[in-house]
């Protein structure tokens, strides 16, 4: 069923995509990636617009996403998606807080998890949207750039190029959360410089009329 309706999609050209990446962030199971290569491979010379056209659906939809977390709650999750995904998506809030969602972006979860689990835990809409900005762009334009340089011969490369990418955004992500949290560490440790009083002026002492 989920293929018959890709094979619509895809007679809608650029329109298709638009939609399945709409509702990629929303609530559908399969992601957009899979009608982005497939026009690419009809259009290389339009990837790049096809990437653009993908990535302001997706941000689009995520607030969708987001409304039926906040509304539904994450119970909705169970019956669209498999439980492993929604168990990983929910242990990296738990263990990285709104990082989560960044690194989310770059993982084979399907992103409309963590969509709608931003809703469910109250997680504010401009931080998700900001970050499913980076992520989502990342994951759109690796795909356009390849087919716009290599043509339809990116199609046996793609996959293989994403997993690195993600494997190399996911490491610098690690290494920002390391930086920052020894950065938030020192900075706690670190001893308030508190004020003297002009009440502890030593009673002998003067100030010259120039040093007011």
């Amino acid at each position: 069923m989920f293929h018959e309706f890709l094979n619509f999609l895809k007679n809608f050209g650029i329109w298709g995509l638009v939609i399945h990446s709409f509702i990629d962030a929303v609530i559908f199971p399969i992601p957009a990636f899979f009608t982005q290569v497939s026009l690419s491979v009809l259009q290389p010379h339009a990837a790049l617009w096809l990437a653009t056209a993908g990535f302001a659906a997706c941000l689009a939809g995520t607030p969708f996403g987001y409304m039926i977390g906040r509304f539904l709650g994450s119970k909705l999750l169970d019956k669209i998606l498999k439980r492993k995904w929604i168990d990983a998506a929910t242990a990296m809030f738990q263990k990285h807080g709104e990082t989560a969602i960044l690194i989310g972006a770059f993982t084979p979860i399907p992103f409309k998890v963590f969509t709608i689990l931003s809703g469910s835990f109250a997680y504010p809409l401009w931080k998700l949207i900001g970050y499913a900005f980076i992520g989502r762009a990342v994951k759109f334009y690796v795909v356009g750039i390849l087919f716009y340089i290599y043509g339809r011969a990116a199609e046996g490369m793609v996959k293989e190029v994403s997993y690195y990418v993600a494997a190399g955004a996911i490491a610098l992500i690690a290494l920002f959360l390391v930086i920052r949290k020894r950065w938030r560490k020192k900075k706690r440790s670190q001893p308030a410089v508190q004020p003297q009083p002009l009440d502890s002026v030593a009673p002998n002492e003067t100030f010259a009329p120039g040093d007011q």
